[in-house]
């Protein structure tokens, strides 16, 4: 399998050149050269396997030759291992319908330990294989930072940079970065929002005085492997509900685009999806662009739910492409003008085109409150902000009520508990292993939102790729 760039630049990379390299260097985003195909009976297999049995048979044509069956079993087996739950992304019933899909079982306690837990011994792997120091440079809206810390702390030949915008994540999500001390990992604090530090993370792969001196990589969802280890959930929980004889829906909540886009993925390799709910808050730029064609960027309004505090979705990105027909000087031109105006009206067929899987929902503060109370006092769940936005919109959605709707349960309550214990009058207690949080040691440099002034912060800290 060949990796090429949305925005047609450069030469078609290999899966352990893309799962390095991160971002391409025409800025586009690396997508397969194909989307490769599952048979039903290759589905209808995977009923009753463990949950990194199907992530072997789902991954394994994305990587091709790069790891063999038993070298990507033995990494998904480790990677895996460090859940607390043996089902590692368990189904639960909230009613006849409905149904979470959680994803917070991981050391950090929401969805992206699921994917970053393997990149982690991805890189590790790769990098043994040559002779080179790596530096990620990471934004996150609270997750990610602290999935990939943990996944990359202490790790060898290899330093992570990650940003964060400054006061606008929860204490949990703060605390699970900074009381990292690990001497690889480096936190920091700028002023401004997740979209500004996003920003200078794609301008600093761009940069060739950064790039010509460090080997720079990613662990966002713009990175390939880390959207590739999402597909995998989207099958194991199908099967667990009667695929491929069956069709599923699936809501979810929505910012940067790619645990949906894992969805459209896997839908695109033969999983019978009747649905994909992009739920977005009210930031709601992607129900906008799907729902009426305007993607264009507005303020940034902070929420219950900052993981979704977006107003650009940088996997939208890869999604476009696909509906353009894979037209790389297409994408690079509408991107280009999206990046200077910050506007975009998607084509009434490119819609068209999008709306045969997809279907969008914006949630505000009070129904996504209303989602919370309702899981605790109906079915005994007690769920956080972001989880609450998915179910709202599955609630709404008009899917026929024979079709199993699974909503994508993001992260664990208990990092959100001052808003958890608004919405439901219970506060949620932190599982026991990381339940000394708030008792550990902070470090973070703080930063102006200034580009010059985080690349001379990273370029002073950071190990040169050869040296």
């Amino acid at each position: 399998m060949e990796y090429i760039s949305t925005r047609g630049g450069g030469t078609p990379l290999n899966f352990e050149q893309v799962t390095l390299a991160g971002l391409a260097g025409d800025g586009g985003l690396y997508v397969p050269t194909h989307w490769p195909k599952l048979t039903q009976a290759e589905i209808a297999n995977m009923a009753g396997l463990s949950y990194p049995e199907v992530a072997v048979r789902v991954m394994k044509p994305f990587i091709g030759d790069i790891l063999s069956e038993d070298e990507l079993r033995t990494l998904c087996e480790k990677a895996y291992g460090r859940f607390a739950h043996s089902a590692v992304t368990p189904l639960v019933q909230l009613d006849g319908q409905h149904w979470l899909l959680e994803l917070f079982h991981g050391p950090t306690l929401a969805f992206k330990d699921v994917a970053l837990q393997l990149l982690g011994l991805l890189f590790e792997t790769f990098l043994a294989r040559q002779d080179r120091h790596l530096t990620v440079v990471g934004a996150t809206s609270g997750d990610t930072g602290s999935a990939a810390i943990d996944a990359l702390a202490g790790r060898d030949k290899v330093d992570i940079f990650m940003l964060h915008p400054d006061g606008r994540i929860s204490d949990v999500q703060r605390r699970q970065m900074t009381t990292v001390l690990a001497p690889n990992v480096h936190n920091i604090a700028i002023d401004g929002s997740f979209d500004d530090a996003q920003a200078m993370v794609k301008r600093m792969f761009a940069d060739t005085l950064v790039t010509g001196q460090f080997a720079i990589s990613a662990v966002n969802s713009i990175n390939w492997a880390r959207l590739m280890a999402q597909i995998v959930y989207y099958f194991y929980a199908a099967s667990q509900l009667g695929s491929p004889h069956r069709k599923v829906a699936f809501s979810v909540p929505t910012g940067n685009f790619g645990d949906v886009f894992a969805g459209y993925v896997a839908a695109q390799m033969g999983l019978p999806v009747e649905r994909l709910i992009v739920a977005t808050n009210v930031n709601d730029i992607l129900h906008r662009a799907l729902s009426e064609g305007d993607y264009s960027t507005g303020t940034v309004t902070p929420t219950a739910a900052p993981s979704m505090d977006i107003q650009i979705s940088s996997n939208f990105e890869r999604l476009l492409f696909d509906l353009e027909g894979r037209d790389g000087a297409k994408t690079a031109a509408r991107m280009s003008a999206f990046e200077e105006t910050r506007k975009m009206q998607i084509d009434p067929h490119m819609r068209a085109k999008a709306a045969e899987i997809f279907t969008s929902s914006r949630v505000d503060p009070d129904s996504m409150t209303l989602a919370m109370s309702q899981a605790q006092e109906k079915a005994g769940e007690v769920i956080d902000p972001h989880t609450a936005i998915g179910l709202s919109a599955a609630k709404t959605a008009d899917i026929d009520p024979s079709v199993p709707i699974v909503t994508l349960a993001t992260a664990h309550p208990a990092k959100f508990r001052e808003a958890v214990e608004r919405a439901t009058g219970t506060r949620p207690i932190l599982p026991r292993r990381i339940g000394d949080l708030f008792d550990r040691e902070e470090a973070c440099k703080k930063l102006p939102g200034d580009y010059d002034a985080v690349k001379d912060y990273i370029t002073a800290k950071a190990t040169p790729a050869h040296g």
